[in-house]
């Protein structure tokens, strides 16, 4: 079983302490809505990779809806989970967080960065990611890295479930990862949102 889960089930028990078959029900649909992101494991596009979780945030956000829990209450606990997942276990996790952003403006990073651009700027499937990464000073607010999201693999899976409404919640958990990575997210629009791109721009906290 996948790590995140724990996480998942942690926050879910805490909202819903008497009902113990809200797990097994998010189990059961996400494995039914699995074949839809099965190509990420294959995908030569690393942000592809994410698609496995944000299904799973789907299989919950959908369980929860046919519970009648309403829009606040379901962005409340999604972020919430995201948080669980995402914050740092010990100070070594905290540094590894934070260590990405350092390496911008450095010879290495800047090697990074070119590999990485090659890999994400096509999409690896259909239903996947495109992304075009930002490395001019002039783009990018001064900071050297950035980047914008042409196709978004997350906007069509949950389309493809009539759950677009609820797409946009995990945009809010960029903000919480580019924080712990010490950096401020500035941010313009999401496709979620209805904007033609996702772009992504940072500065240091």
């Amino acid at each position: 079983m996948a790590t995140y889960r724990k996480y998942f089930k942690r926050v879910l028990r805490k909202y819903f302490p008497d009902d113990a078959t809200i797990v097994a029900a998010i189990d059961a649909e996400f494995a039914m809505i699995q074949p839809d992101f099965s190509f990420a494991k294959q995908s030569k596009n690393p942000m592809d990779r994410r698609m496995e979780i944000a299904g799973y945030f789907l299989a919950t956000i959908k369980i929860l809806d046919r519970k009648s829990v309403d829009f606040e209450q379901i962005r409340v606990i999604v972020v919430e989970i995201a948080h669980e997942y995402v914050k740092p276990k010990n100070r070594f996790h905290a540094f590894l967080k934070k260590f990405p952003a350092k390496l911008v403006g450095s010879q290495l990073g800047h090697r990074f960065l070119r590999i990485f651009k090659k890999k994400v700027k096509n999409l690896g499937h259909t239903e996947g990611f495109a992304v075009d990464i930002l490395t001019d000073r002039a783009e990018t607010l001064g900071f050297g890295y950035g980047f914008n999201i042409i196709e978004c693999g997350i906007c069509k899976l949950f389309k493809k479930h009539n759950c677009q409404k609820f797409a946009s919640i995990l945009c809010e958990v960029d903000y919480i990862t580019s924080n712990l990575a010490g950096l401020t997210l500035i941010r313009t629009g999401t496709i979620a949102n209805g904007a033609k791109i996702c772009d992504f721009r940072f500065q240091k906290s």
